[in-house]
């Protein structure tokens, strides 16, 4: 347990992370966070950011730079994107077995009908809008799996959201990576861009009325099963 805690707290350090895998490993991370279910404590919004640190830190000409930059982006969108549709797939053809599971310390199917509340005020947006709600973004493609959401249709807001996402937040980490305040001061603007992603869930389980889980809402779910 120990060296996993250590492995999420060397998450946040830019050299450890090239040390370590570097694009490859934020790659896995990316993947594994909206394409599988226990990934969702993975922390993609910081990892994003420091993927923009570390490439405005390597030692490029402008030209080369801003290559890499489109090339790193591409990548890690793809990989976004993938994960998605992993999601999507799991959804469709696994959705009566998870919904089936025990709630237990890793897995609650209150996120899975947080995510499909959230799905169904938003609609197909809701896809895009997920990508920057931890949590919510590794079950969205689930629950548009488990309600049979047209594919074309998820393919499409999918695409778009795994771009903005993986680009604006690559590029801010890449625009701010040079200053010298942010470096020295890096977790804590790690710890501002979590706040400023989880501050929606946080609002909303606070404030929203709290939706009661009954065997109806899991009906509705399986009815296709």
């Amino acid at each position: 347990m120990a060296e996993f805690l250590d492995f999420l707290n060397n998450l946040t350090n830019p050299d450890w992370i090239v040390a370590h895998g570097g694009l490859y490993l934020l790659l896995f991370i990316v993947f594994a966070e909206t394409g599988i279910l226990i990934g969702f404590f993975l922390p993609g919004d910081p990892i994003l950011f420091i993927a923009g640190i570390i490439i405005a830190n390597l030692t490029l000409g402008p030209v080369d730079s801003v290559l890499t930059l489109l090339y790193w982006i591409a990548l890690i969108s793809v990989a976004g994107i993938a994960g998605n549709f992993l999601g999507y797939w799991c959804g469709k053809y696994f959705g009566h077995r998870l919904l089936k599971m025990k709630d237990n310390w890793l897995f609650k199917k209150e996120y899975i009908f947080r995510a499909q509340e959230f799905y169904e005020k938003r609609g197909g947006v809701a896809i895009i809008l997920a990508r920057f709600l931890p949590v919510v973004r590794t079950f969205a493609p689930i629950v548009a799996g488990i309600v049979e959401m047209d594919f074309k249709k998820f393919a499409f807001y999918n695409v778009v959201g795994g771009i903005l996402w993986v680009g604006s937040l690559v590029t801010l980490g890449y625009l701010l990576g040079e200053n010298d305040w942010v470096q020295r001061n890096l977790e804590y603007v790690i710890m501002g861009i979590v706040i400023a992603a989880t501050a929606p869930v946080l609002v909303k389980m606070l404030t929203g009325r709290k939706k009661k889980l009954t065997p109806v809402n899991e009906e509705v779910l399986e009815e296709e099963y």
